[in-house]
């Protein structure tokens, strides 16, 4: 396979040590080290088309999707493709969005949404926009904070006060927001200046039948038919600046915007991707991989499983159910899914093994120099890891079971209460009261009380039968002796008699005030014991893991002292990167081919009106009956639907655009293929992919099946 991006750290001791590759996940300020390769594959801007700060270019069309407290940890990406700041993201990554707006009366989770005027849009409050304006190298200045044989908690504090100085001077007299992030384990340090917009509109999504078709069925599958897109606008204060929500906010100016293509792609064509790519693990050692493979994933799949079960039959049962937890059920079975995939792959790929021999040759190669402090550190690690393993599972039982129902978290959540009512001073009590009322108002808006019992009484069991006792919260305890063991009665008491067990309970209380009913509720008393032994098992868990990041960050020096001279791209971490490759076909395993695209036709044949998840709606089969298809076909006459490229990419990067040679939108990233669910950890060239919609199917839903002819105005579409 044709290399396409940078090298990372998978070695082979052979006569010295090389790299595989096709992995990468580059910053936009090291374009320039693979500029030259890029050419090669059918790049034909510069580098300052890709990445300037003095002239609009493509990095000031990509959005990093984020929400108000947590701007820069993405949750997903989005690009404008007009001048008026209209954005392309996942179906997915607005799902949450969409589903805030329905109703069973209104369902647009459903029946699609479309808006046919700026009037109609509609915002949605929390979520923000942030686009990088500079990226800089602060190591130098960084590492002057630091002495050496400072601690790991003395070094922190450094690295925090340098930051902060840093990022006040990059943002000094501007409305500009900025971090600072180490790569590299810490072995380097960037600054990146955002502009961060908080007025973000819905604008268009289709019906989830197609936005969501193939369901858990085909996520993380090839071949794949789904329409996984939805539209957003930014706005912005009428002088350009950020701005909350406001009628007279104006839609954004953008700096550049992406033309999107509707002239079609070939096997071997040009792809780039940029978005905010989540998380990567790649530098993590055998003792990390054990941990995130019997550990991590096994008991997050696990759990959410019996999770994933009860939602599917409440949600099968009450239409609306389905919209109250639609959004919360796709995000507890996303990585259900991809947990177990994950580690079918890794263990297929022979990860663990890969990983041994790169710290035997690490070893072997810093022995030969002198240098003990390599092995020091994975012995270390080795250490920290083993004596952590009771407390990382104890971890996994309480945040995806204890707190897999949302109910005792709501109710720790209204301990404010408590203080108010010890306070026994009226105004303090009704100020806690009346504080309480639209938290309470848009928690049981998404809450139904007997699929919550259900989750309770399955995860609860869950828990109590598999995990070490010592970390049983104290009402686990109750359950022992009170309740022999009981869990369902336990749970069916403490819902009859808690004032949160319902919305019409929980405003009686808040309409009557008492503190002995409050305090002595069992549900707020389950919350308060899941958050107390959490506390626990978290203190624990961090005094066990002090020196991890130290000999974390040891390691990976040692990876790269020994590379000396070849690229590295760092773990993603929600900052802007860059991967480019080609579209491409692959063979996932012995006599099976599959095609670089997909077409409607495949639609149709995927079609199931017993299979919720395989519905495809009348209008949709209608315009393929009549093939209605305008302007957006392939040289075969069908509607393409989907590709494939041998892009990098992970959470996070979902809504990414994909762009050609000419930097133009060809497509939208939004999922991995299962046969490499290894690749967070470990790249394998020849089976990783980016599954991407192909913007042309897009358009026709657009045009054809939504007549939203103002949006296709609205875009630059080059056919």
């Amino acid at each position: 396979m044709r290399r396409f991006t940078a090298i990372l750290f998978v070695f082979v001791f052979a006569m010295g040590f090389t790299a595989r590759a096709d992995e990468g996940m580059w910053l936009l300020s090291m374009i320039g080290k693979n500029y030259d390769d890029m050419k090669k594959q059918g790049f034909k801007l510069t580098p300052e088309d890709i990445y300037s700060v003095n002239q609009g270019c493509i990095k000031d069309a990509i959005v990093g999707l984020g929400k108000d407290g947590s701007p820069f940890w993405h949750f997903c990406t989005g690009e404008i493709v007009s001048g008026e700041g209209l954005m392309f993201t996942n179906h997915h990554c607005g799902y949450s969005m969409i589903q805030t707006h329905s109703t069973v009366e209104h369902d647009y989770l459903k029946d699609g949404f479309w808006a046919y005027s700026k009037e109609e849009e509609l915002s949605n409050p929390g979520i923000t926009a942030s686009i990088l304006v500079k990226i800089e190298d602060v190591t130098a200045e960084i590492e002057k904070s630091f002495k050496k044989d400072m601690s790991e908690k003395d070094r922190n504090i450094a690295l925090k006060k340098a930051s902060k100085a840093i990022i006040d001077n990059a943002v000094a007299g501007t409305n500009y927001k900025a971090q600072v992030k180490d790569m590299f384990g810490g072995n380097q340090y960037f600054l990146l200046v955002y502009v961060t917009y908080q007025d973000v509109r819905l604008v268009g999504a289709p019906p989830s039948a197609m936005g969501k078709f193939g369901g858990d069925t085909d996520n993380w599958m090839w071949p794949r038919h789904t329409a996984d897109f939805s539209m957003f606008r930014i706005y912005t204060a009428p002088d350009g600046s950020p701005a909350k929500y406001a009628k007279n906010n104006v839609p954004l100016k953008p700096k550049h915007f992406l033309p999107v293509s509707a002239k079609g792609i070939e096997d071997g064509d040009f792809a780039m991707v940029m978005g905010f790519p989540g998380t990567t693990n790649r530098y993590v050692t055998s003792y990390g991989l054990e941990e995130v493979m019997q550990v991590t994933n096994k008991l997050r799949y696990e759990i959410r499983d019996v999770k994933v079960n009860v939602l599917r039959k409440k949600m099968a049962a009450d239409q609306k159910v389905k919209i109250q937890y639609a959004s919360k059920y796709a995000s507890c079975s996303n990585y259900w899914k991809y947990s177990n995939e994950q580690n079918k792959a890794l263990a297929h790929l022979n990860t663990m093994g890969i990983k041994k021999q790169i710290e035997a040759d690490l070893c072997k190669w810093a022995d030969a120099k002198g240098e003990s402090k390599y092995r020091d550190a994975l012995n270390a690690l080795q250490k920290i890891y083993s004596s952590r393993k009771k407390q990382a599972e104890a971890k996994m039982y309480i945040t995806e079971g204890l707190l897999g129902s949302e109910l005792p978290y709501f109710a720790f959540g209204c301990r404010s209460m408590a203080t108010a009512f010890a306070s026994k001073e009226i105004a303090e009590i009704n100020s806690a009261v009346s504080d309480m009322r639209e938290p309470a108002k848009e928690f049981y808006k998404d809450y139904d009380a007997e699929t919550e019992r259900a989750l309770m009484k399955a995860l609860f069991r869950k828990a109590y039968d598999e995990m070490d006792a010592k970390y049983y919260p104290e009402f686990f305890k109750t359950i022992q002796t009170k309740y022999k063991g009981d869990v369902e009665k336990y749970v069916d008491d403490a819902f009859s008699k808690s004032i949160f067990a319902t919305e019409a309970k929980f405003n009686a209380f808040l309409d009557k005030p008492s503190g002995s009913a409050f305090t002595k509720d069992p549900v707020l008393q389950m919350g308060n014991d899941i958050i107390d032994v959490y506390r626990g098992v978290y203190n624990e868990y961090n005094d066990l893991s002090v020196d991890l990041e130290r000999n974390n960050r040891i390691f990976i020096e040692g990876v790269l002292a020994m590379n000396d001279g070849k690229n590295f791209a760092p773990d993603a971490n929600s900052t802007i990167r860059m991967t480019y490759g080609n579209v491409k076909s692959y063979e996932p395993r012995d006599g099976v081919f599959y095609d670089y695209y997909t077409t409607l036709k495949g639609v149709m044949e995927k079609e199931n009106p017993e299979s919720s998840e395989f519905i495809v709606p009348e209008k949709l089969k209608q315009l393929y009956k009549d093939k209605n298809f305008g302007p957006y076909v392939n040289k075969n006459g069908d509607v393409p639907t989907c590709f494939i490229t041998n892009n990098d990419i992970t959470g996070g990067n979902s809504g990414s655009p994909v762009i050609n040679g000419n930097g133009e939108l060809i497509g939208l990233a939004f999922d991995g293929n299962s046969e490499a669910m290894s690749g967070d950890i470990d790249f394998e060239e020849n089976l990783q992919r980016c599954i991407c919609l192909d913007v042309r199917y897009a358009l026709f839903i657009i045009d054809k099946y939504a007549n939203a002819q103002n949006l296709i105005k609205e875009m630059d579409i080059k056919r």
